[in-house]
């Protein structure tokens, strides 16, 4: 949703550059900047001007030449777009380690994301709180998230009970799962998954390194593979 109210839908990779705008365009806004250009943001964000320029005109209107964009201007249009402003209550499955952090992270607030409860089948932390926030059983996973009307759900849960805490999330009303396990869900077709696999990105990470190091070994004359 555009700043004139007007639905529209952009390409993924687009979408996935707007958080890195916005965070971009907060820092300037800070500083008492009120106008940038295209070609300014391309520069420092290490992207192509063509595409930085194309990426904002599909959600802003606000562009002008040799002024450039209003910054605070362009901030409203991306965190209109991206659904900022309006505050999405979610709920958590598994409060173990990784849960435990998600449920501390403070900063979901700026994202316009509100964890509003946890949910665990240990019985020694039923019933306490985690960053303020109340642990329930898993068995009251569909009476608080339907009577809170919560869309949206995490998994932070074992591999092994991933899908079967998916399947409880959907009959619970949840529209949108976030999930950190590391296994492909089953979800009906109403359902969104957005799948955050650490062993996929520590993968690519470690690949890409060992390119870099190998370049490196090869341009300092170290190849013993000669």
């Amino acid at each position: 949703m555009t700043a004139s109210g007007r639905s529209i839908s952009v390409p993924r990779p687009t979408l996935e550059r707007l958080p890195g705008y916005l965070s971009y365009l907060k820092i300037y806004h800070s500083r008492g900047m009120t106008h940038i250009s295209a070609t300014r943001i391309a520069e420092d964000l290490k992207l192509h001007h063509v595409q930085v320029r194309k990426d904002l005109a599909s959600i802003s209107s606000g562009g002008r030449p040799r002024t450039g964009y209003e910054i605070a201007a362009l901030i409203e249009d991306i965190d209109s777009f991206l659904g900022y402003g309006k505050v999405r209550t979610a709920v958590l499955v598994g409060a173990g380690q990784l849960g435990r952090t998600l449920l501390s992270y403070q900063g979901f607030a700026d994202y316009g994301l509100e964890i509003i409860a946890a949910f665990d089948v240990n019985e020694e932390i039923i019933g306490s709180r985690i960053a303020g926030k109340p642990v329930y059983s898993i068995d009251e996973l569909q009476n608080v998230c339907r009577r809170m009307d919560v869309h949206i759900g995490i998994i932070t849960v074992p591999m092994t009970q991933a899908q079967h805490v998916c399947d409880l999330l959907a009959d619970s009303g949840i529209l949108a799962v976030w999930n950190f396990a590391p296994v492909h869900l089953r979800v009906p077709e109403h359902v969104i998954v957005q799948n955050e696999n650490m062993a996929v990105s520590l993968a690519i990470l470690s690949k890409q390194l060992d390119e870099r190091l190998t370049a490196a070994d090869k341009y300092s004359g170290n190849d013993d593979s000669v």
